[in-house]
């Protein structure tokens, strides 16, 4: 059974994602996150729905498969969180898990998601992201390199 996490958990990183594809992570069918690099993060992330929507054709085509209507999605929220369970090159036998065309694979990393869990009310995090990882509710040092 997974550990039940007290939230806001301070110590918890966030990744910030657009819109529909947080929707999606949250409802277990993107189950890869592509990236430009691998992370050696580990264990649960808060996932924070970023406040512009993602607009590229297969973004718009994945909410339309899944009947999500995207200007209804919550945005500038962290609204759950995931596991992060691996971390790989990506090929094209993840297309269906990324909901990324087989092109946009190349050169990209996959992050392995596990376990989503919705927050009941989004939260407001008091600090906004800085970078690919932030964390919502530490001030951290400027100038310094956080381990991704």
């Amino acid at each position: 059974m997974a550990k039940r996490i007290k939230h806001p958990d301070k110590s918890l990183p966030a990744l910030g994602i657009r819109q529909p594809w947080a929707e999606l992570i949250m409802r277990g069918s993107k189950t890869i996150e592509l990236r430009s690099s691998q992370t050696k993060i580990r264990g649960p992330i808060y996932i924070y729905a970023s406040k512009n929507l993602a607009k590229t054709p297969h973004a718009i085509q994945a909410a339309e498969d899944m009947e999500i209507e995207t200007e209804t999605l919550p945005t500038g929220v962290l609204i759950g969180t995931v596991e992060i369970v691996d971390s790989f090159p990506a090929t094209e036998e993840h297309v269906d898990a990324s909901g990324v065309p087989a092109a946009l694979l190349k050169g990209k990393f996959g992050w392995k998601l596990a376990n989503p869990r919705r927050i009941k009310s989004p939260l407001v995090p008091e600090y906004l992201p800085y970078g690919v990882w932030f964390y919502p509710y530490l001030r951290k040092q400027t100038g310094t390199r956080q381990k991704q």
